[in-house]
């Protein structure tokens, strides 16, 4: 490993990021087309609902994290942001409730890959048929998912090149064509299975249980804070930085808002699929205007871009994690790398927890079921997750007032609660419509699933809190010690909850000033 230099002092570092370079990594980070089908349900009320978590979701968490991540960038990303607020037990239930949402995200991600591949065939009742079928779902899904796992096992990384063509392939170039074809076929004056009407905007909030779905949008929009780091590489950041986001924003909300809406044109909503109707509305699209083979392609490149994807996400957090738990954090079974220096234990704990979940397919009572109870088991965890994230953003503004932020919320004290107070009511808000049964799935008993997202959350969270209160001291490693700063309310000699007072700088040549 090699350790580039430090700059001079009194040099300023080159900005290796445009505007719009940041603003189509956020897109690439964030969309994806699988969850438009359970927006697609409302109509043209979806409009309304992914306005209102752009506005309450999206662009806080933009926000909030680019002032985090530029104040904090040591290793650790969420772990070190919370952990600095109310210490590291609290930074441990975030990074491990990162870790463990997309590890349930993967069931539900793969199910939609291998749907896709079903619509390959010629014959679209039989594709229905077969992308239905619990047996073929499972086998697919965990032959997959632990095939992506030998892979990172074997030391061999995805390049970012497999990861710009598969969001190009699979996601960019499908919503484009989708668009497109609604577009063209509403133009055209042809019959549609959506109400047009400007009242149908607003959302009926007397028929509570309907909004249960839309909290799913809140997790259409997470992933932005992980470029957040990069607002340190944008020249004139306070202006470019917002500016990127403004734009990634925009576009995100089109591209989700635009391809809801063409589902909705040609699926009526009687029959709209959660795991099926983005295939049948390509299908649809192409039967009418004489090309039925080119659905084949699409569900190709849709399949193809999430497996790119998945394979990337596999080792991702995993390595995440194994950097925090190589602190002390973690046991050291879960600390052991193999002879590629990958944390093979890690690896294949979570492929088991995969494995379960995706067994969950035979035990409910359809594919569909068990795809909106894993989702939404996914938005909640993440949701905690982004819970600690802001409140410990508005914590860090009152205890550590005079550590440097090279990016700032605007309009200062007052920006960051409101920028993270509004992440924090709509992420309540989805937080609690995520426990609703929706009325458009059935879901087996309504109790019933209610329970297993409660006792999935209760669960999740405990099980950090419960590694963090049995850690013993011999799970530091001396690697990882050396390899992870301490918490600057470490070195400043105080607790997380007392006001800072100075500010101790760690030089690696000098050693520690203040």
């Amino acid at each position: 490993m090699t350790t580039a230099a430090p700059a001079k002092s009194g040099t300023l570092r080159k900005a290796t990021l445009g505007v719009m370079t940041l603003a189509i990594m956020n897109i690439t980070a964030v969309v994806s087309l699988r969850g438009l089908p359970a927006e697609a349900e409302y109509g043209l009320t979806s409009v309304f609902y992914y306005i209102f978590a752009a506005i309450f979701f999206l662009i806080p968490v933009s926000i909030v994290a680019a002032e985090l991540a530029t104040a904090w960038p040591q290793k650790g990303g969420v772990f070190r942001w919370v952990g600095e607020a109310f210490g590291p037990r609290w930074g441990f239930v975030a990074i491990f409730l990162l870790w463990v949402e997309s590890t349930i995200w993967f069931p539900t991600v793969l199910t939609f890959a291998w749907v896709s591949l079903a619509f390959v065939g010629p014959n679209q009742k039989w594709d229905v048929a077969l992308s239905a079928n619990m047996v073929y779902t499972i086998i697919a899904v965990l032959v997959v998912y632990w095939g992506a796992t030998l892979v990172t096992l074997r030391g061999v990384k995805s390049s970012s090149a497999i990861s710009k063509w598969g969001g190009l392939i699979g996601t960019i170039i499908p919503a484009g064509i989708l668009i497109l074809l609604g577009a063209i076929y509403l133009i055209e004056g042809r019959p549609v299975h959506i109400d047009l009407g400007w009242d149908k905007l607003i959302p009926d909030f007397s028929k509570f249980d309907n909004l249960v779905l839309a909290a799913g949008i809140f997790l259409f929009y997470a992933g932005m804070e992980m470029n957040a780091i990069h607002v340190k590489e944008i020249d004139n950041p306070s202006r470019n930085y917002p500016l990127a986001i403004l734009i990634s924003s925009l576009a995100t909300v089109a591209i989700f808002v635009l391809g809801t809406l063409a589902i909705g044109l040609v699926v009526p909503q009687s029959e709209i699929n959660l795991t099926q109707s983005l295939l049948v509305a390509y299908n649809d699209f192409f039967h009418f205007y004489g090309i039925p083979w080119a659905g084949s392609i699409v569900a190709l490149a849709l399949f193809a871009g999430v497996i790119g994807g998945v394979t990337v996400w596999v080792s991702g957090p995993s390595a995440a994690i194994a950097v925090v738990g190589r602190a002390g954090y973690l046991p050291p079974f879960f600390q052991k790398l193999n002879k590629n220096g990958v944390a093979s234990n890690l690896l294949i704990c979570q492929g088991l927890i995969v494995t379960f979940l995706a067994i969950m397919f035979v035990v409910l009572p359809s594919v569909q079921a068990a795809y909106q109870i894993l989702s939404q088991l996914t938005v909640t965890l993440y949701l905690i997750m982004y819970f600690l994230m802001f409140a410990a953003a508005i914590h860090l503004r009152h205890t550590e007032p005079i550590t440097k932020r090279p990016y700032v919320v605007p309009f200062g004290s007052a920006g960051m609660w409101i920028f993270a107070g509004a992440g924090l009511v709509g992420a309540m808000i989805a937080f609690i419509l995520s426990f609703v049964p929706p009325s458009q799935i059935s879901v087996g008993s309504p109790s019933t699933y209610i329970g297993i997202l409660i006792a999935g959350n209760v669960i999740f969270v405990a099980i950090p809190l419960l590694i963090y209160a049995n850690r013993k001291p011999h799970w530091k490693t001396t690697e990882g010690a050396s390899d992870f700063e301490a918490f600057g309310w470490e070195l400043e000699g105080r607790n997380p909850s007392e006001v800072q007072t100075k500010v101790v700088v760690v030089d690696e040549n000098k050693g520690v000033a203040q």
